[in-house]
């Protein structure tokens, strides 16, 4: 199937690894050129090499913190014109609701809301003006049903799911989408670490803390991050032209919901 977004720019950030990194990889195997961002210099540049080597696409590199206010002014500034944008964040850390104090709730709510919104406010106006936008959020399956060890999350992620329901029916018009992709467990450093940590309380092996983790999902296994790119791709594609402030749930069954 064509995708039709061959030559598109798109903008994918946290994206040195891990489930961004699967995004970038899904859009650059369509033709799309590539604005990826992450902290860590090293591990950016590699992914983004491995990249224009593999698909053939031209692939601009920003290391910075995007949660900061010079982080999202240097990727804006690189950002300028395009038409895809895939906003992603590492998650806060797990804990207690006593752990909890209003700092650590600012700290989540810049990551994981104020920061995809200041992006989609400076790159949403330049798809309006072109007619043409595509705006992915990466969220979590928590927005649907919280856990309660990621409260940080639930809330700060609530939060701007709040905000894109609202927003993407206003840019809608003007054939800009905006919607959320909700993944449950896949097989990422992030999945790996909560693995650990549950290991270290419990006092299993991590491979006990994984499967007991695994067996509680219908599908029996963690995702593939491959996969979670593709639908990703599919989502900023000429066929989502209908897709408006929608939540896609990829957790293998995780969820217990009818809606």
């Amino acid at each position: 199937m064509d995708l039709g977004i061959k030559g598109k720019r798109a903008l994918v950030c946290a994206s040195s690894k891990g489930l961004g990194l699967a995004c970038a990889r899904a859009l650059a195997a369509e033709g799309v050129d590539l604005i990826m961002n992450a902290r860590g210099a090293e591990a950016l540049e590699a992914s983004a090499e491995a990249i224009r080597k593999e698909f053939g696409v031209d692939v601009v590199t920003v290391a910075c913190d995007v949660t900061s206010q010079d982080g999202q002014a240097a990727l804006i500034e690189a950002a300028q014109g395009v038409d895809i944008l895939v906003n992603n964040a590492g998650g806060p850390p797990p804990g207690m609701w006593t752990d909890w104090e209003r700092e650590d709730f600012l700290a989540a709510l810049e990551a994981n809301m104020l920061t995809p919104i200041a992006l989609m406010k400076a790159l949403v106006p330049g798809m309006i003006d072109r007619g043409w936008g595509r705006v992915v959020n990466i969220t979590s399956q928590s927005v649907k049903a919280p856990i309660a060890v990621l409260g940080l999350s639930n809330s700060a992620r609530a939060g701007l799911t709040g905000y894109v329901a609202g927003t993407s029916r206003q840019v809608a018009p003007f054939g800009v989408n905006i919607n959320n992709l909700l993944p449950g467990s896949h097989d990422t450093d992030r999945i790996a670490a909560l693995d650990k940590g549950n290991a270290e309380k419990s006092g299993q092996s991590v491979e006990e803390a994984r499967a007991a983790r695994q067996a509680t999902i219908p599908a029996g296994k963690d995702g593939n991050p491959r996969d979670f790119g593709a639908t990703c791709a599919f989502m900023c594609s000429q066929y989502a032209a209908f897709m408006v402030g929608q939540n896609v749930l990829l957790d293998g069954g995780n969820i217990n919901a009818t809606l």
